[in-house]
């Protein structure tokens, strides 16, 4: 196996893996009522064998109970679920601390619900209200204190097996550590996800603060570092064009203002098929500015001209009919003279601005 197929390899192993452990953050409520419910059918069988009738029925209720909250968690009744599991666990606790004693450690179910009690906690409760959670925690402990002074010399009322006490101390260890480990795995990958989103929406809102809704072109802030960058490196030839689409708001008010939004979208397409790698930008509204990189001004006025001769020339289709749309264009070559990019482009749009007071649907290059 080479190289490239082993990362592969590795990659889609960590894909799965995300996706699985996505899947039980999603389902985290529903997966440990799961859970809890086959540990209790598990003791239930223990007890039958060790003959204490009394957790025999103790473990078969807290199934029943467990399955009730599995049929809350699916109905998204999620409160009731964290109360019943906190509660039931507690009850079993001293309660088979009584009819089994100390020695068989079934105790450490106080612990296993630890884990449970802070990560479902947090997600449940905000603000003050996570004091209840410190609360909880504090009771679950004074209750192991109390639980365990209680009991320390008490002797249980049965005794079983020491085949038996052996099984349901390595269970109740097996559940405490399975607990911890768990809850922590999945607060690690939730912490991890969340930042994960929260970095892809720091970049979309970093996209949108620089990028047109409409049209995907870069806006002013996206655009004037990009001129201002090329004017700060010395031996940058380049052009700006000033674009502005004639008579606009007689499309929106004949065709209606998505006739005129998928005008500008096609505008667009034409300006990136007729000027590819140039940097565009909507200027606001009608307006379009396009930043020619290496363009001397002879350069970029043929280049612009077969701009302007493309939109006057391909419609925009919408619902049937062809919308005929034509632009006026300034444009002006970048000179010593220019210290901001406003400077290059307020050139541009006075050409522009000229064009539109002296027939339309032109190109002006130069002053007049």
């Amino acid at each position: 196996m080479n190289e490239e197929s082993r990362k592969q390899k590795n990659s889609n192993r960590l894909t799965v893996m995300s996706r699985f452990m996505r899947y039980l953050v999603e389902n985290a409520y529903s997966f440990t009522v799961a859970v809890m419910g086959l540990v209790h059918a598990t003791l239930a069988v223990i007890f039958l064998a060790a003959g204490v009738w009394e957790l025999v029925q103790f473990n078969v209720v807290s199934v029943i109970i467990y399955v009730f909250c599995f049929i809350l968690c699916r109905l998204g009744h999620i409160l009731p679920v964290y109360a019943s599991i906190i509660l039931e666990v507690s009850v079993y606790s001293v309660i088979s601390t009584y009819y089994v004693g100390l020695r068989c450690g079934t105790y450490c179910f106080l612990f296993s619900i630890v884990p449970i009690i802070i990560y479902f906690g947090s997600s449940l409760f905000k603000g003050t209200q996570r004091w209840g959670v410190v609360v909880m925690l504090i009771l679950n402990f004074l209750m192991f204190a109390v639980l365990y002074a209680s009991f320390f010399e008490t002797p249980p009322v049965y005794t079983v097996p020491s085949g038996i006490m052996l099984i349901l101390v390595i269970l109740s260890s097996f559940a405490m550590a399975f607990s911890t480990l768990f809850y922590n795995a999945m607060y690690i990958f939730s912490s991890e996800n969340q930042m994960n989103i929260l970095e892809q929406k720091n970049k979309q809102l970093s996209a949108v603060a620089h990028e047109d809704a409409l049209t995907s072109l870069l806006n002013r802030r996206g655009f004037l570092p990009l001129v201002r960058k090329l004017m700060e490196e010395p031996g940058n030839h380049f052009s700006i064009a000033f674009c502005d689409l004639d008579d606009f708001k007689r499309i929106n008010d004949s065709y209606g203002h998505e006739a005129g939004d998928e005008v500008l979208k096609h505008v667009t397409t034409m300006i990136k098929r007729e000027l590819p790698g140039c940097d565009i930008c909507r200027w606001g509204g009608e307006e379009f500015v396009i930043l020619l990189n290496g363009c001397d001004l002879l350069t970029a006025k043929g280049q612009v001209e077969r701009l302007r001769k493309s939109i006057e020339s391909n419609p925009t289709s919408f619902f049937g009919k062809n919308i005929f749309v034509t632009t006026t264009i300034g444009l002006e070559e970048n000179k010593d003279t220019y210290s901001t990019p406003e400077d290059i482009i307020n050139v541009a749009d006075s050409r522009m601005y000229y064009g539109k007071q002296h027939g339309k649907n032109i190109l002006v290059t130069e002053d007049n």
